[in-house]
């Protein structure tokens, strides 16, 4: 049988004022907090919505501010796609859901 540590011990007082060893108690493990992956929700360009209508539509469903969906959407028009926000990927597909409903193209791909 290998060798074993003792179990700690502490000293608590009694009512005669001796000193009595205790054991002491273990401390609880911290909980691991789980990070969900990042996935990258993108826009992409359409030739069906105006653009303000795409502006809208990005201010009412995300966090962004008007000027940020401006600069998202010149950016689709522009380069045929642009990153909207990184999230997680439950909430991305509801987004991507969501935008559909409004008949505006996204997708959800890993964020690398």
């Amino acid at each position: 049988m290998p060798d074993q540590d003792p179990p700690k011990l502490t000293e608590s007082a009694t009512e005669t004022g001796a000193a009595v060893q205790t054991p002491a108690k273990p401390t609880p493990a911290k909980p691991k907090h789980h990070k969900l992956p990042p996935y990258k929700l993108l826009l992409h360009n359409d030739e069906f919505n105006t653009m303000d209508t795409v502006v809208i539509r990005i201010v009412k469903l995300t966090p962004l501010s008007a000027a940020q969906a401006i600069r998202k959407m010149l950016e689709a028009h522009r380069s045929g796609k642009a990153i909207l926000l990184v999230t997680h990927k439950e909430r991305g597909e509801l987004y991507v859901q969501q935008f559909a409903s409004a008949k505006i193209t996204t997708s959800l791909e890993p964020d690398a």
